[in-house]
């Protein structure tokens, strides 16, 4: 068929020839351009995971049912960067505190998961990181007696993430307690199943408060699996009408807990 270019002045033999020049040149290309390709992913998932948006893996059932054990959710790492402080009802990933994983399970990676967990395609087995929802933050006083419900500055919540059957603060009962600065209040929406702030109130480093400065970022979306894929948004009760009001007046409060 390459004869026909013969008319043209040029030896139709020759075309084919040409053809599967270029096309070694090209596979060439492509497999020095590759390890140029990957290296930019790496830099690139490296630099997402450090400074924008981070995955993790729900490692217990303390968010139920909000957040199944195994979910994956991605947490926004960009706005602490702009003087972000976490707001009541968030979802956040916060570094252990003061030991509060003493007594958590650890596994051992293989080598392909140590890579893709320094790459950020999934969360690091030696990470020290909580998730919980932010009950109160500093200047807040907040108390929970009786069972519940749980009160900030003394606005009943309304609290229909709790799992189904638990009470607002189980046996544990607290305040009330006022939020130092710079401090926030956290508990997991399975009650009676998270060693939240309440349990960590005789702590003498942190009395179960939590620093912002150890705060990763917000959960905003269950990214995996996909049946499970969810937003996290702030649930209404943390924004009915007053509940700022006495955060900023002050109040009675209990300090160091008892």
């Amino acid at each position: 068929m390459g004869e026909l270019d013969d008319e043209h002045g040029g030896s139709g033999s020759l075309r084919p020839n040409r053809h599967r020049a270029k096309s070694r040149v090209k596979q060439r290309s492509f497999w020095k351009g590759l390890p140029f390709a990957i290296s930019i992913s790496i830099v690139l998932a490296l630099l997402i995971k450090t400074f924008l948006v981070q995955a993790f893996s729900i490692p217990s059932d303390s968010m139920q049912n909000t957040l199944q054990r195994g979910d994956r959710v991605l947490v926004d790492k960009v706005t602490p960067w702009f003087g972000y402080t976490p707001k009541r009802g968030e979802v956040i990933v916060f570094r252990d505190p003061s030991n509060w994983l003493v007594n958590a399970p650890t596994s051992t990676p293989n080598v392909v998961q140590s890579f893709l967990s320094r790459v950020g395609l999934i969360p690091s087995s030696s990470e020290k990181d909580l998730i919980k929802r932010v009950i109160a933050i500093g200047g807040d006083t907040v108390a929970c007696r009786r069972n519940g419900p749980v009160e900030v500055n003394n606005k009943t919540l309304d609290e229909p993430y709790i799992f189904p059957g638990n009470t607002p603060c189980g046996e544990k009962s607290f305040g009330p307690l006022r939020v130092p600065p710079g401090k926030i209040w956290v508990m997991g929406d399975h009650r009676q199943n998270s060693a939240d702030s309440r349990w960590h109130m005789n702590d003498p480093k942190t009395h179960g408060f939590v620093p912002i400065e150890n705060v990763v970022g917000r959960a905003f979306v269950v990214a995996w699996p996909v049946t499970r894929w969810a937003t996290l948004p702030i649930p209404k009760t943390f924004s009915q009408p007053g509940i700022d009001e006495q955060a900023a007046a002050g109040s009675t409060f209990v300090w160091p807990p008892s």
